[in-house]
């Protein structure tokens, strides 16, 4: 059934849709059928966000599915989407689209509980996770509990129990431990910054945690809250998900490792400025992790985000969202290596032996997957296609697609998000905007994008929210248009081809979308704490003269000013203000990142003393000065 269908078998499915509305594309037959049956029943669209819950009415805007997860007994999937902050309930047996809801602001990934009976979805920008029951009478999501999390909830991990979950909240460092039966947070216990996606082993006593704001993993007794040890990953960034081998005894992960080489054609074509890994850890005890590399010479792989694992552990899958592709492993045969490895590119007997590595081009953006008990179909969220993609990995082909809803009509902005995450705008597709700018934000590395005038030239990455109100642009300010800026950001930082007008156009329109979420160090309404009330008053005064250069909505005044952080190697003089909005998301501060955290800016490397020549501040007004800047 998976492999054809006939007009027949597609017609009676959507006889089948007790008129909902589905589109599905069937790839391997003479035609591709695509029907519209009625609309969807009762309930709201989402233009605005709607109460948690309520049904979606019509198809309104983009889905953009971030992570989808497959029930127990195979019969439904369900998705978390992205910009629409909606859930969606498909039906395995047909793939068929039977409901959607309203779920948190901005969700960021999906697990069903061991036990099969509970959805969990943690929405990043809301602070929640939402326990989802399905109806199968009614073929129905809904909503058992809100659990109010904050700090930027993303990865869970359930026991094997199916009573506690642990999320990774990312903006405050810590890993939530959640009571499922009362719906509250029982403890939060310190990891390292940036938890993103987590696993535990299968007694549920040990929890790895990939820290993607310092590059290592992370494994946590659960017990104790306390980290039992870490294993570094050397100049890695972008830490995609992560899951627990067959045995139990490792943890398995993608990410990318940044070299501080020049960029040039040989060193990007030798894996020597960014590169992709595919890792693992032991949970069992400390060793130094492994790795194998996973990109071709003139084909690299980039921003690997999730993987699944046949049963047995005999495959593993990869979803290579930045190149539009599956990568399909035979997992005893992958070469990874501890200390002194992998190599900078693909082992050639992984390179040219399509039985144990397979690439299956699937378009757009995969992200999350799940795999089917026979080991041979994998789901696949799709980001920019708005669809659940079934791949059959046997075959190496996308069978059909299920399509969750998308804008009556594709705008600028979107045209230009599929360019920032799109790796084959650059040299071999070594890497997109995404891979240095994730989720339009900023990641834990100085860089060099030889673009301001010198060579090994680390700065931070700038994030990307406000920028097309932030003129001028580069840590120098010396850029002064923004479409040159992207066609620098193209044909330099990436080394790829020229964009056409209408690319660059289009990437700023995107650039124009990307906004900050709600800041999670203020109050539930928006307010600030009374310690950043008292900072907001040591930003204003004239002694600590915060307000010289970081001023207006944006805290910046788009000035360049010479602040003695420079070095004589910079080819241009002074430093363009940086906004202090979502300062709390970075890791490294300043334009070289010298200081390692907010309080260190404050009394060390930018103090006032050393910025204006005055009064250095006291502990206290330094405390809550650090509060006040957290809340921007």
């Amino acid at each position: 059934m998976m492999l054809s269908m006939t007009y027949r078998h597609f017609a009676n499915r959507c006889a089948d849709a007790s008129g909902l509305r589905t589109v599905i594309l069937v790839r391997n037959v003479s035609l591709v059928f695509a029907t519209v049956v009625g609309t969807l029943s009762a309930g709201l669209a989402i233009a605005v966000s709607p109460k948690a819950g309520s049904p979606v009415a019509s198809i309104v805007g983009d889905r953009s599915p971030v992570d989808l997860a497959i029930s127990l007994d195979g019969k439904w999937i369900v998705t978390a989407n992205e910009t629409s902050n909606s859930a969606s309930l498909i039906r395995v047996a047909d793939q068929l689209l039977v409901d959607e809801i309203a779920i948190g602001d901005h969700p960021a990934n999906i697990t069903f509980t061991p036990d099969g009976q509970l959805v969990l979805v943690t929405s990043d920008w809301s602070g929640t996770m939402h326990v989802l029951r399905i109806d199968d009478g009614q073929e129905k999501l809904r909503v058992q509990k809100a659990v109010s999390i904050g700090k930027l909830p993303c990865g869970i991990a359930v026991s094997p129990d199916s009573s506690t979950a642990y999320v990774g909240l990312v903006a405050s460092a810590e890993i939530a431990e959640v009571d499922l039966v009362s719906g509250s947070v029982r403890r939060k216990f310190a990891t390292g910054n940036w938890p993103r996606y987590l696993t535990l082993n299968h007694d549920g006593t040990r929890l790895a945690v990939g820290l993607a704001g310092q590059s290592e993993i992370a494994v946590i007794d659960v017990r104790s809250g306390e980290t039992l040890y870490t294993e570094p990953l050397s100049s890695g960034i972008n830490l995609g998900q992560m899951l627990t081998s067959a045995d139990g005894t490792y943890a398995y992960f993608p990410w990318m490792v940044y070299r501080t080489n020049p960029i040039n054609v040989r060193n990007i074509q030798l894996g020597w400025v960014l590169a992709s890994r595919m890792g693992r850890v032991r949970l069992d005890g400390p060793s130094y992790r492994e790795a194998a590399s996973l990109d071709e010479p003139g084909l690299a792989v980039a921003d690997s985000h999730d993987l699944v694992l046949t049963s047995g552990d005999e495959r593993l899958v990869a979803s290579s969202s930045g190149t539009h592709e599956l990568l399909v492993y035979r997992l005893h045969d992958m070469p990874f290596i501890a200390e002194g490895g992998p190599g900078d590119l693909i082992d050639p007997q992984l390179r040219f032996n399509p039985q144990r590595f397979n690439r299956i081009e699937v378009g757009g953006r995969p992200m999350g997957m799940a795999i089917a008990k026979d080991d041979r179909t994998v789901f696949v969220a799709n980001y920019l296609k708005n669809s659940v993609q079934v791949v059959d990995i046997n075959s190496s082909e996308v069978v059909f697609e299920i399509d969750l809803g998308a804008a009556s009509e594709k705008t600028l902005a979107r045209t230009g998000m599929e360019i920032f995450y799109d790796a084959e705008r650059s040299l071999d597709q070594w890497y997109s905007c995404q891979t240095c700018h994730q989720g339009g934000g900023t990641n834990s590395k100085m860089m060099d994008t030889f673009n301001d005038g010198t060579e090994m030239s680390y700065k931070t990455v700038l994030p990307l929210q406000n920028v097309t109100r932030t003129d001028p642009w580069t840590w120098h300010g010396w850029q002064t248009d923004l479409t040159d800026a992207m066609h620098r950001s193209v044909v330099s930082s990436m080394q790829g081809s020229a964009p056409e007008p209408s690319d660059k156009a289009a990437l700023i329109a995107f650039l124009g979308t990307l906004q900050h979420p709600p800041n999670p160090f203020r109050n539930a309404d928006g307010s600030l704490s009374e310690s950043a009330l008292r900072g907001r008053s040591v930003f204003e005064s004239r002694n600590a003269a915060c307000l010289d250069c970081h001023s207006g909505e944006l805290f910046t005044d788009g000035e360049i000013h010479d602040v003695d952080t420079g070095s004589q190697t910079d080819h241009y003089q002074g430093y363009n203000t940086p906004s202090l909005l979502g300062t709390y998301a970075k890791v490294r501060w300043l334009h070289n990142g010298r200081a390692k955290s907010l309080m260190e800016v404050v009394t060390d490397r930018h103090s006032p003393d050393k910025v204006s020549g005055n009064d250095p501040l006291s502990e206290s007004e330094a405390a809550d000065l650090v509060e006040y800047l957290k809340s921007l």
